[in-house]
């Protein structure tokens, strides 16, 4: 996945604003309805059917849906306090795609970090970690991929990613173990290197370290 970003506005004294458009493959809509067709007529359905006739259009436009993120300004301000504490936002929500099996795995996030030069709209972490969530994915590459994005782009002293979730492709099917969450994180910079800033973080979110 390519990530295009373009500068809107200089990094100024004011705010600084990067567009971020997530690159993707561009999906032909036709082809992914005449596959689910397919697929119905392969699981001893009639796609014709009163019930399903409209249920190829419905499904392929959903998951063009789930594989699209939005684009959006990463709004930066100086950091005019010298602020050198850790800003966290918890539980922001997750919905993304398992790449094995193409089933939901949902749950919540946590991204933190230590300001260098600049801040970020707190908003913006929540946008970040749709940016990556919306493509087929495996949760660990995804919870590296935030913390990676976040460490080049920011330029913080440290950063955290912690990410919980469900996936449907355990919960529903195989050992169906419905409730159980897995657990990624990824850590830089102080927050990787620093024990007493790494434990700070993990206490926050509510994981050991």
């Amino acid at each position: 996945m390519t990530i295009q970003t373009e500068l809107v506005e200089p990094a100024t004294a004011g705010p600084a604003k990067l567009h971020v458009v997530g690159g993707r493959p561009e999906i032909d809509l036709p082809a992914a309805e005449r596959a689910v067709a397919d697929l119905l007529v392969a699981l001893g359905r009639d796609p014709h059917g009163a019930h399903l006739a409209d249920t190829p259009r419905r499904v392929a436009h959903a998951y063009a849906e789930m594989l699209t993120p939005r684009e959006f300004d990463l709004t930066t301000f100086p950091n005019d306090e010298g602020y050198d504490e850790l800003v966290l936002a918890r539980d922001i929500p997750v919905q993304s795609l398992c790449e094995h099996h193409m089933l939901p795995f949902q749950g919540v996030a946590h991204v933190g970090y230590l300001p260098g030069d600049r801040i970020l709209g707190l908003s913006k972490l929540a946008r970040v970690v749709e940016l990556f969530a919306r493509d087929l994915q495996v949760q660990e590459r995804l919870t590296k991929q935030v913390a990676d994005w976040l460490q080049d782009h920011l330029a913080p002293k440290g950063v955290g990613v912690v990410i919980e979730a469900e996936h449907q492709c355990m919960s529903l099917r195989g050992v169906r173990a419905a409730g159980s969450t897995t657990v990624t994180s990824a850590v830089h910079g102080t927050l990787r290197d620093n024990p007493a800033s790494r434990q700070e973080f993990f206490a926050l979110t509510g994981i050991s370290a």
